[in-house]
C-alpha cells in the first residue's frame, strides 16, 4: 500500500488506465484521498471564477443575505457564517458559502428534488462563470469515477448511468481571517456526503486527514491541483473497500491568521433516485456486507444534511 497521498495526473489515464486506476484506486483504499494533476478544468477559468467569488464575499453582509433561503437547506445560494455544524461537533464552522448546484432543463424529473440556481446580481459575470466551472467540475470528475470503476474491477462506464443528472453541488467558502490567538478549527472533522469531493484551493494550509493510525497528515495540493476524497455515499456502495476519511481545517499558523481562506469544493453526487446497496464484488467473509438495506442517494442526503444542522 501506499505509504503518502497519491499525486497523480489525470493526463495518465489516457495513456495508460489499468496504471492510472490501480495508483489512484490504492490512495482512496488507503487514504480516502488522492492529489490530481493535469485535470482539465482551464486555469484561466479558475483564476476567474476565484476573482468573482471573492467580489461576492467582499459584498456587504445585509446584500449577501438577500440571497440566503430561509429552509431550503443550503441547497441553493447564500449561507451566511455560523450555520453549518459538523456532525456530533458542538461549535459551526468557521465560514460563510455559496452554492451553485445542476441547471435542469423546465420540466425535468427531478424538478421537484433539486431547486433552480438563483444568482447574485451584484456580480458581473458570476452566472456564465460558474456554470462553465459546474459543467468542467462534472467532466472531471467523470474521469475519475471511470479510473474508479476500474479499479473495483467494474467496467469503466458503470459509473455512468449512476450520476447522470447527479445532484452534484458546487461550494464557493469564505473563511474569514481569524485572531493570532484564536483557539479550534475553520472546519470541524467530518465526513462527506456525497459520492466523490473535487477540491480546488487546497493550496493554502489547513486541510488535514485522519489516518488509520489516528495521525492527522496534511493534504498539500500544488496550486490548481485538485484534493480528491471520497464521500459517504461511495463508502456505503463500495462497503468501507473505499473509505470516507475524516478531514478538517485547522487554523493557520499565526503568521498566517489574518489571511482570509477561499475555496470551491464540488460535491459530485449520485442522481437523486439511484439505490445505493452495495456491490457485491465489495463483500466477502472478511468484509461482510455493513449496509443490508439499500437507501436512495436522495433519502441519504436528507438524512446527512439534518445531521449537519443544514435541515
Amino acid at each position: 500500500m501506499p505509504d503518502t497521498i497519491a499525486s497523480v495526473s489525470l493526463s495518465d489515464a489516457d495513456s495508460d488506465a489499468p496504471g492510472f486506476a490501480q495508483e489512484i484506486g490504492r490512495s482512496f483504499s488507503t487514504y480516502g484521498f488522492a492529489v490530481v494533476s493535469d485535470h482539465g478544468v482551464p486555469s484561466d477559468l479558475i483564476a476567474e471564477a476565484d476573482a468573482r467569488m471573492r467580489e461576492f464575499f467582499a459584498l456587504p453582509e445585509a446584500v449577501k443575505r438577500r440571497y440566503f433561503i430561509a429552509g431550503g437547506g443550503g441547497a441553493r445560494g447564500y449561507t451566511p457564517f455560523g450555520i453549518e455544524t459538523a456532525k456530533d461537533a458542538t461549535d459551526y464552522d468557521l465560514k460563510e458559502f455559496w452554492h451553485v448546484g445542476r441547471t435542469l432543463p423546465e420540466g425535468h424529473r427531478f424538478a421537484d428534488i433539486m431547486a433552480p440556481n438563483i444568482w447574485p446580481d451584484e456580480v458581473k459575470g458570476f452566472h456564465d462563470v460558474f456554470e462553465r466551472l459546474f459543467a468542467a467540475f462534472d467532466r472531471t470528475g467523470q474521469r475519475i469515477l471511470s479510473a474508479i470503476a476500474t479499479y473495483l474491477g467494474l467496467t469503466p462506464g458503470f459509473f455512468d448511468d449512476t450520476v447522470e443528472d447527479g445532484n452534484s453541488v458546487m461550494r464557493l467558502i469564505h473563511y474569514p481571517p481569524v485572531p493570532a490567538d484564536a483557539p479550534g478549527v475553520r472546519a470541524a472533522a467530518h465526513e462527506d456526503i456525497n459520492t466523490i469531493t473535487l477540491l480546488l484551493g487546497a493550496e493554502e494550509a489547513g486541510l488535514q486527514l485522519l489516518d488509520r493510525n489516528g495521525n492527522w497528515l496534511p493534504v498539500t495540493p500544488k496550486e490548481g491541483e485538485l484534493a480528491v476524497n471520497i464521500g459517504d455515499m461511495l463508502q456505503r456502495l463500495t462497503n468501507h473497500v473505499l473509505p470516507s476519511t475524516t478531514h478538517r481545517v485547522v487554523n493557520p499558523p499565526p503568521e498566517r491568521r489574518g489571511h482570509a481562506r477561499y475555496s470551491m469544493p464540488f460535491f459530485l453526487h449520485f442522481r437523486p433516485d439511484y439505490m445505493i446497496e452495495t456491490l457485491p464484488s465489495c463483500i466477502s467473509e472478511d468484509n461482510p456486507n455493513r449496509y443490508p438495506e439499500p437507501i436512495s442517494a436522495h433519502d441519504y442526503l436528507l438524512q446527512r444534511l439534518r445531521e449537519i444542522n443544514l435541515v
